[in-house]
């Protein structure tokens, strides 16, 4: 189920809709424009806004008459098992009312905010009232065989005092009147494929295969800003989060209530083979770099380990890469535009190639008159190599050549600095740090009391 969106019409609705978000996570108020002004998002017209969200797929609670959602809804009514829950809540919280979306969660949702209320929920539904189940939307993995109104005179039957015969296990309906010698039965099927005949009085629910999936993202640098619409909704929709447990930090609004799977920065292939193991079993999985995932991120440990392991189990499972800003995008957007025309990126890191490797691809780059975005520029254990990348640049580059040191970009703390490259020394990175080099045209000049920084779109030699 994605994040629901509260509703609400007044400022005075904010405390029960902050009451109800505490206990959904990664749910939005939205409020009336004209009459809130501490809501996450505002809006200007309640008739537009609400069939919008809906039929997006999102729960929809509103802090509002029951009426006015009906009356908004209505025309977009079709088909029930599509819905997405409506629920009213009165503007006191003194009651929480399902109102569309049953087969859909409606009433669970409701009894979950109710609880948080501390009141009961005014459930309607008569089966979830006497049975505490909906023999139309049984859990995920698995589906009813039998139409709505075979399922609808089943349960017809049960309320009017008929009894049940359970074949199989079905935790959810263990609530329902069994018996051995009953009247009616209900069949789970776990083999796929060998259906009995579904009757009004003989329902089947058979297994289905859950797909899993394996979401790669990045998050952007830091600030929930630079994250994108895509990259929200697969937070938004996953069960289960695997990453550095600082990254996962910067997700936390979207973790509440899911598992989390938390490790130490140098187990990238670990992480990336649990993912997988996950998402084997069904799960949504969302491994979570910074920055974009597929610039020394996570990307490329889950292709790594989907081709050298390959477990059987693993062909089904859906891949998704969901792409973010990058650091080096957010430093260059701080400063003007100083990646405008070629450039290219490098690690300074050596732990996965050798400082040889580093050392010639350094030299090509500041060859070739690239603007560089350097990474990984300097660790507590690692410090020389930024000196010997200077050190080289310079054979090819001014010591006046711009450098711009963008650090925890998007984050508390954030610093943006524009200094000469014959200034850089260790001092001023480390590994929340993205160093960019200009090239030998690239450009600085004053605008109001900020330096701006660009490198120009054309190249004239002569210059």
């Amino acid at each position: 189920m994605k994040p629901a969106a509260i509703i609400i019409l007044s400022e005075s609705s904010l405390a029960i809709a902050h009451q109800i978000q505490n206990q959904l996570s990664g749910s939005v108020i939205y409020g009336l424009e004209t009459r809130t002004h501490s809501a996450d998002v505002t809006y200007r017209k309640f008739s537009e806004l609400v069939p919008e969200l809906w039929s997006q797929g999102y729960p929809i609670i509103g802090i509002c008459a029951a009426g006015i959602l009906i009356r908004t809804l209505a025309p977009f009514l079709s088909d029930k098992r599509a819905e997405p829950p409506v629920i009213a809540i009165a503007s006191d919280g003194s009651a929480v009312v399902p109102l569309l979306g049953g087969l859909n969660g409606a009433n669970d949702l409701a009894r979950q905010i109710a609880k948080g209320l501390s009141i009961n929920p005014a459930i309607t539904t008569a089966g979830d009232l006497r049975f505490s189940s909906s023999l139309l939307a049984p859990p995920r993995g698995w589906r009813l065989v039998n139409s709505d109104e075979q399922a609808k005179t089943f349960l017809a039957d049960l309320l009017g005092g008929a009894t049940v015969k359970l074949i199989g296990d079905a935790p959810w309906l263990r609530n329902l009147p069994l018996a051995e010698n009953a009247t009616h039965t209900i069949e789970i099927n776990e083999e796929l494929g060998q259906i009995s005949q579904p009757k009004s009085n003989y329902l089947i629910y058979e297994r289905v295969p859950v797909q899993g999936k394996v979401a790669i993202i990045g998050t952007g640098p830091g600030s929930t800003k630079w994250m994108s619409p895509e990259v929200r909704e697969i937070l938004e929709a996953a069960t289960d989060f695997v990453g550095y447990k600082t990254y996962l930090n910067l997700v936390s609004e979207f973790t509440k209530n899911r598992q989390v799977h938390a490790s130490d920065n140098r187990v990238e292939l670990d992480r990336a083979e649990l993912a997988l193991d996950l998402a084997a079993q069904g799960r949504s999985v969302v491994v979570v770099s910074s920055g974009d995932a597929g610039i020394y991120g996570m990307a490329t440990a889950v292709f790594e380990v989907l081709e050298q392991i390959a477990k059987p189990e693993w062909q089904e499972i859906e891949i998704q890469v969901a792409p973010g800003i990058s650091a080096m995008q957010a430093a260059a957007a701080l400063v003007g535009a100083p990646l405008g025309h070629d450039f290219c990126v490098i690690s300074l890191s050596d732990i996965l190639k050798s400082w040889e490797i580093v050392e010639q691809r350094i030299t090509a780059a500041a060859q070739a008159d690239f603007a560089i975005a350097f990474y990984n520029p300097v660790s507590q254990t690692r410090t020389w190599q930024l000196t010997k990348a200077k050190e080289i640049l310079l054979q090819w580059r001014s010591p006046t050549t711009p450098v711009i040191l963008g650090r925890n970009l998007g984050r508390s703390g954030q610093k943006i600095q524009v200094i000469n490259l014959a200034d850089l020394t260790p001092d001023h990175a480390d590994m929340r740090t993205v160093i960019l080099i200009g090239s030998s045209k690239t450009r600085t000049f004053k605008w109001r009391d900020q330096i701006k920084v660009y490198t120009p779109r054309t190249y004239d030699q002569q210059s």
